[in-house]
């Protein structure tokens, strides 16, 4: 934009056709203000000088400027009223648009795309869709604005079928399907329709190279790269972008000195992801270095510090900027969310020169995440005009609250709900334990996407009810919805819980075919999931195969040797972890003292607990503190234990001493086990574990009179044993086994 200041101001006397493109070039750099100075100085306006400023203030959220505009044209041509039900559209303001569009005196078809993409932008598919149906007459627009709508919303099948009913396809059309197979995770469906390309251009190419970056195809897409005959500044862009979102700094370094031009997009790309992976100082260093720097660039630096909770860093960035646009504000709004930040993201709210919707729905969702729930209500009564995401905002704020009253009302009230609002009340519900509420909402609901798929089966499993979601996935498979990356994640622990170590094999199968085996997510689910099933030598094998590891990938392995008794193998494989350059986290420290735990190795646990603070800056949970009693206990340290518990900067819970309760058992430490009982009793008298465990010391001793009255008492408080239940997996059939009674068939795929 320098540049073209620089040839604009040397111009004796600019044509039209200069001022119109400096107000559009100022607009689409987020400098709203300047492209609203040059408007008003421009000696004479004509049609595109006014649409190209309602457009201006509406790409940029400021949708009421735009309006006002709109209204002051002295006549609006049809262009006029297409850029203002677009400007409504991208803000999220679906209803005005639909207004707009029937006042209109004269649509033409552009009109008619502008609202079938607004619909489906705002997840309003069978909106979408009756519009699509009641056009006089479609063009290729028409027909690609319907298929991108139906594939960004996840019902890919449907976008494939109006694919094919195409009179005609262009390379938009394809390239419109292959970007919505890959947003979709279904990356063998996008090879194969990218195969089948009468025309590849470059922006095909672009699609795929991304598309497969972002599924964690990375060596397919360098690959792809490396094919490519006819390289743009995208093509060089995606392939940077793919290796940092993989984490390959490196390589991503690398690619980037041996391009030959770079532009100011490029620059971004490689800054915003050195700090996706925690490499701020190399990114600052990277943006004092920029030749230019855009807004954009500042934002995208902005935006990388708070990120990583530099939040004081962000916020004298963010005072130094030349010139603010309403996303940097937006930006550091954000920011605070993040990072708690409440009273500074009101400030800053406050503040701002110019809110756009998307500045009024952050600020209810930093207050709805936070727990200022009647500050969020309070706000999002005072919007001046309330989108689809502020509704799903609030929806999402009271669910997460537990206010799932609250939550339902909302969605009730809605002038309409999309997918999200549907999506956010069955999760709501789910997470609030409404289990039956959630299957309620997901039978009605008018469209199901993998997400609906996804919040109603991990619904099921975050409840304890494996069974359900193992026989929904079944379902989902049978309406032949696609499976992604995330179901599968979500699936596979659903598998580890019922040990249906068959079943996970067949799932397996279907990652391999569905080309997710090298998306690391998957493979720590994979890993957990064999682990849990007793195959820890296939845990073992995808765990070395593995080219990227996060903290996960190590600490399932981790976690699979403890379990499986292998404690020393846990140990070593600890310390190759340290010795990559992984941190541990707080899970990765409590496997680490489970290991030590069931390999007897007392010594040890007691260094890596007192590691935890002084070298990881982990403060240790109750689960932690669990472990090291467990430790001694399975020792026989008992008193060592008791003096542990006793010391503690916590107050113990009752699973602390449940765990000292259960090795005095083991160690037939009748008087110690006397004492933890009645401790015990006081902190939870209805459960049934100090009874049983204290019983069972007294069988032990052949003490059978103290037995019979530690029964009678805990009959006569109502106090029942949890019946005992294991699982076993038969020929593709997962049944349980309730002690005292039969087998039960659970469930079959």
């Amino acid at each position: 934009m320098d540049q073209a200041c620089d040839v604009f101001g040397e111009m004796s006397k600019p044509e039209l056709v200069s001022w119109n493109a400096m107000i559009a070039g100022f607009a689409q750099n987020g400098l709203v203000d300047k492209a609203f100075k040059l408007f008003e100085e421009i000696p004479r306006r004509d049609f595109v000088s006014w649409n190209a400023m309602i457009a201006g203030f509406a790409q940029n959220g400021l949708v009421d400027e735009a309006l006002k505009l709109f209204k002051e044209m002295p006549r609006q041509d049809v262009v006029s009223w297409n850029t203002m039900i677009a400007g409504y559209s991208q803000n999220g303001l679906v209803d005005e648009a639909l207004k707009l569009f029937k006042e209109m005196p004269q649509r033409d078809m552009i009109s008619w795309n502008a609202m079938i993409s607004g619909f489906a932008q705002n997840g309003l598919v069978d909106e979408a869709l009756k519009l699509f149906d009641e056009m006089p007459r479609r063009d290729v627009i028409s027909w690609n604005a319907m298929i991108s709508g139906l594939a960004h919303n996840g019902l890919v099948d449907e976008a494939l079928k109006l694919f094919y009913e195409m009179p005609k396809q262009t390379n938009i059309s394809w390239n419109a399907l292959i970007s919505g197979f890959l947003q979709n995770g279904l990356v063998d469906e996008a090879w194969n329709l990218f195969k089948e390309m009468p025309q590849r251009t470059t922006v095909s190419w672009n699609a795929m190279i991304s598309g497969l970056a972002q599924n964690g195809l990375v060596d397919e897409a360098l690959d792809l790269f490396k094919e490519m005959s006819d390289k743009d500044i995208a093509s060089w862009t995606s392939m940077v972008a793919g290796f940092l979102e993989n984490g390959l700094v490196n390589e991503a370094l690398k690619l980037f000195n041996e391009i030959p031009q770079k532009d100011v997009v490029l620059w971004n790309a490689l800054i915003a992801g050195l700090t996706q992976n925690g490499l701020v100082d190399e990114a600052l260093t990277l943006f004092k270095k920029m030749p230019r720097q855009s807004v954009i660039s500042w934002t995208v630096m902005i935006s990388g510090f708070l990120q990583n909770g530099h939040f004081g860093e962000a916020m004298k960035l963010f005072k130094e900027m030349p010139e603010r646009d309403v996303i940097a504000w937006n930006v550091m709004v954000a920011g605070c969310a993040q990072n708690g930040l409440v009273n500074e993201a009101l400030t800053l709210f406050q503040e701002m020169p110019r809110r756009t919707m998307v500045s009024w729905t952050l600020m209810i969702t930093v207050f709805a995440q936070n727990g200022f729930l009647d500050e969020a209500l309070k706000l999002f009564k005072e919007m001046p005009q309330k989108t689809m995401a502020s509704w799903n905002s609030m929806i999402a704020g009271f669910a997460k609250n537990g206010l799932i009253d609250e939550a339902l009302k909302i969605f009730q009230e809605m002038p309409r709900q999309n997918m999200v609002s549907w999506n956010a009340m069955i999760s709501g519900f789910a997470e609030n334990g409404l289990v039956n509420e959630a299957q309620k909402m997901f039978m009605v609901m008018p469209r199901r996407n993998t997400v609906s798929w996804n919040a109603m089966i991990t619904g099921f499993s975050e409840n304890g009810d494996s069974e359900d979601a193992l026989k929904l996935f079944k379902q989902m498979q049978l309406t032949g919805a696609k499976l992604d990356s995330e179901m599968f994640a979500r699936i596979l622990p659903v598998c580890a819980n019922l040990a249906a170590l068959q079943q996970g094999m067949e799932i397996h199968e279907k990652i391999i075919r569905s080309g997710f085996q090298s998306d690391v997510i998957v493979a720590n689910a994979l890993i957990d999931m064999y682990a849990k099933c007793g195959n820890i030598q296939m845990s073992f094998e995808l765990f070395d195969k593995m080219q990227r590891r996060d903290v996960v990938s190590w600490t399932a392995m981790i976690a699979g040797y403890a379990m499986h008794g292998y404690g020393e193998e846990a140990l070593k494989l600890f310390e190759k972890m340290k010795h990559s350059g992984t941190r541990p986290d707080h899970v990765t420290m409590l496997c680490v003292l489970s290991a030590c735990s069931h390999a007897g190795l007392v010594d040890e646990g007691y260094q890596y607990f007192n590691q935890m603070n002084q070298y990881y800056h982990i403060s240790p949970t109750m689960e932690h503190y669990r472990c090291i009693v467990d430790l001694l206990g399975r020792s026989g340290r008992l008193d060592e234990a008791r003096d542990f518990i006793e010391k503690m900067p916590v107050e113990p819970d009752a699973a602390v001493w449940s765990c000292l309760l259960g090795a005095c058992r083991v160690h037939n430490n009748l008087e110690l086990g006397e004492c933890v009982a009645e401790r015990l009793l006081g902190l939870d008298p209805k459960s049934d574990v100090p009874y049983v465990l204290l019983s069972n010391i007294y069988a032990a001793a052949g003490r059978w009179g103290d037995f019979e009255k530690v029964r009678k008492t805990m009959k006569d408080r109502g106090v029942r044993k949890t019946t005992g239940c294991s699982w076993i997996e038969v020929n593709k059939q997962v049944h349980a086994f309730l002690s005292g009674y039969q087998s039960q068939l659970l469930v079959e795929i």
